[in-house]
Parts: C-alpha cells; structure tokens; sequence
C-alpha cells in the first residue's frame, strides 16, 4: 500500500454508499447501459426525465449517522458518464435536466450538517464519452469488428485522461475539504472476469491521477481500483475470510456489500439480505479488521426505498446499544468459539455470539485474565468461572474444561437484539 488511510477511518469502520443517478429512473441495475447494450442516444432519454423532487440529502445523511456510520460515499458520475454536479466540462449533467441544480453541492453541505465524512466515488470508465474506446466492457462490445473499429476511429484516450483528471480536479477543489475518494475501476488485469481491451493504470493515467488527489486534498483517503497501491483494499460482495494481506503485509480494507446484489435501484429485485445477516457481515469485517461500506440506492425521486430505510433502522437499533464493540474496535489476539466473533478494543473484549447457546459458552485463554462481564444491551452482569478439568460432569453439574478456559453462564432466554454482544474487562 502507498500509505496508512486516516485514523479515523480504520476506527470509525461503518459508512454508507449511496449508487444514485439516470439509472435510477429505468430500476433495472445500474449497468442497464451496458448490461442492454443500449445505444447513447437511447439511453440519454433518461435525463430529459431526471427530476429527484424528493430529494432530501439530509435524511439520507441522518438515516446513516442514526445506524451508526460515520462516512457517507456518493456517486458524483458512474459508468454511464452522467455527473451529478455543474461541471464545467460536460452538458451531460444534472443541470441540464429538470433538476436544474448541482446534486453534489446539496449532498456535501447535508453530509457535513450531520457531523460526517464527505466520500466521493468517481467511475474511471466513459460509456457516454465520444473518447473512451470500445472495449470488452462497454455497450458497443458485441458490435462487429467493423463497426467497433469504425467506431474507436478518431477517439483518443489522451484527451479522455485529461477529460477525468479535469472533472477530478473539479471535485476535489469546489467543494472543500473531502475525506475520501472511492476509483470505480480498473480491468486491464481482472483474472476474475476478463475481457478485451481492458483498461488500466496506463489508460487512466493513474500515476499523475494519484498525485493529483493527494496535491489537492492531502489528508485524503484513497481506494486501490487505479491499479496502483492507495489506502485501502476493497473486496466487494464477499466476506474476507482472515484480514487482508498484500505481499504479506497486513492492510487496511473495507467490504463494499449490498442489500440485494444491485448498486442502483432495481425496482424489482427482491433478493434482500435480512438485516440480521448484514449485522453479523460488519461485526465479522471488525473481527478481521476491516471496515464496511453499505450501499443503499435511492429512488429516481431521490428517496430511500423501503427496504432500505428498514434496513438502516435495523442497524440504528442494534448500534444505539453496541457501538462501542465497532467504533474504535479491531481483531483480538483471542481465539472466539464457534458461531463467535471477536472484537477487540483496548482493555475490553467483545464476544458477538452468533447463535445462543444453553447456559453456558467456554472461552479459551482467558481464564484468569477477565476481571468482569456483563451483556453489551442493557449492562447486566454475566457471571464467570474456571472449572478444573478434573472435575466429572455428574447429574446436574457440568463437567471440567480444558486448562485456561473461562466459562460464562447466559441466561436462559436471548437477549431480544439482532446479535447479542458480551462485554469482557479484561484484567
């Protein structure tokens, strides 16, 4: 990694995404344009359409602070190559359209009203621009090789690279201070999903685009999708099984996830994650020392879905009691039993039991080095003990257990939270 990301992300460890622009108004993904191999011109019907009437920047922001993030991330311009903001290099823009304003503008002076980290994402890629090649990405891809070569004819990625470096520079030197900037992405070197004529650091010119960023806003965090090092890793839609490494290197990094698969609004998509699921995804990030970026995608009105809301509320009510096992904690050396977590955070431990068990939960290693337990929700105590391995599980008495374990006994009934949460003092 180039360097170590701002303390205050790495202790901070929740923020919200939010996928918001023209696909909004189809619902069908937000790769609609290149999923449907949709031509420009069709596809510019939507900002005729553009008109977020209900646009409130400060419920998205206060819905996110009340869950429990502290950072919220916002698409200025994705793939489609449509920008939220008045920039001065493009008419394709939602000043342009019957919102008539800058989006950007309203989102940074909401985000900062409510005490946040102002995040920007900023897609690499250009379906729109008459400079970005065809590639094996874009809507054009299956076209005849004629057609593509006739197409790519006369377009020319230096004067793209200058197009992105200008907008970038726009972003970083109008709206004040910004806390984070998320590159939306590289593929010249995708072993996952590869294709022709991918795009990389050369294309973007991500050198120069790096040493921009950090001229521009020198406290900045900066995401690893310019195929050359930044702050942070990013796995997106899967859960790390360990904490993330580069050439063996423990790293900084954050899960980027859904709710149901899509970025954007998709009307019909119901594949919706349980918020208990989505809980249990950010408790297991912290255990391994990463972050999570929780995506929402409001409505082509400019509101949260339903779904979205509900979600956000399920994480304000679970936060409002557990915070302090997120905010500021990390891995813990300890080793947590089966369906556990761990999360560390100075002198006190955090056990996130997954499933309930009867009575009792064994932790090995920490006998004798626990001073005091309680249960995160409501801080009632939870009676501890060391029982010698001699002694014989009979009738009703429970049996030894291995040297240096500690032993808790749980209530009987779980506590009514999405995962509960014992608080260790550690000696």
């Amino acid at each position: 990694m180039s360097s170590t990301p701002a303390p205050w992300f790495t202790h901070d460890r929740f923020g919200m995404f939010v996928h918001w622009g023209l696909y909004a108004l189809p619902a069908r993904h937000e790769w609609v344009m290149n999923y449907e191999k949709m031509p420009t011109e069709e596809y510019e019907k939507y900002a005729r359409y553009f008109e977020p009437d209900l646009y409130d920047p400060r419920a998205w922001a206060r819905a996110a602070r009340e869950a429990g993030m502290t950072y919220v991330v916002l698409t200025t311009k994705h793939h489609d190559g449509f920008c939220l903001w008045d920039s001065a290099l493009t008419d394709y823009k939602a000043t342009n359209t019957p919102a008539a304003r800058d989006l950007v503008r309203e989102f940074v002076d909401a985000v900062r009203a409510e005490g946040l980290h102002v995040g920007f994402y900023h897609s690499l890629l250009d379906w729109h621009h008459p400079d970005f090649t065809i590639d094996g990405r874009h809507p054009r891809r299956d076209d005849t090789e004629e057609e593509i070569a006739a197409l790519n004819e006369g377009r020319d990625m230096a004067r793209y690279r200058e197009y992105l470096h200008g907008q970038v520079r726009e972003l970083l030197t109008g709206y004040g201070r910004i806390d984070y900037l998320f590159y939306d992405f590289s593929y010249a070197n995708d072993h996952h999903h590869p294709v022709w004529g991918g795009k990389g650091a050369e294309d973007w010119g991500s050198e120069e685009l790096m040493a921009l960023t950090r001229e521009l806003q020198p406290d900045i965090v900066v995401n690893d999708r310019l195929e050359i090092p930044g702050d942070i890793v990013t796995p997106e839609q899967y859960q790390p099984d360990r904490p993330m490494e580069v050439d063996g290197e423990p790293v900084a990094w954050e899960a980027c996830q859904t709710i149901n698969g899509s970025w954007g609004y998709f009307r019909d998509n119901h594949q919706h994650k349980d918020p208990e699921l989505m809980i249990r995804m950010l408790i297991d990030g912290v255990s391994k020392n990463g972050n999570m970026l929780l995506n929402v995608g409001p409505t082509a009105r400019g509101e949260l879905d339903p779904v979205a809301t509900r979600t956000l509320s399920e994480f304000a009510r679970w936060m409002h009691h557990h915070e302090r096992s997120i905010r500021g904690a990390g891995a813990s050396e300890f080793q947590a039993p089966s369906d556990a977590r761990y999360t560390q955070r100075g002198d006190r431990l955090y056990l996130h039991l997954f499933a309930w068990p009867f009575e009792h939960v064994h932790l090995a290693g920490l006998g004798g080095k626990v001073a005091y337990a309680q249960l995160l929700n409501d801080a009632s105590e939870i009676p501890f003990r060391e029982i010698s391995p001699d002694v014989k599980p009979l009738t009703t008495g429970i049996g030894g257990q291995a040297p240096g374990t500690l032993t808790l006994t749980l209530p009987v009934v779980r506590p009514d939270v999405a995962v509960p949460v014992v608080e260790l003092f550690l000696r």
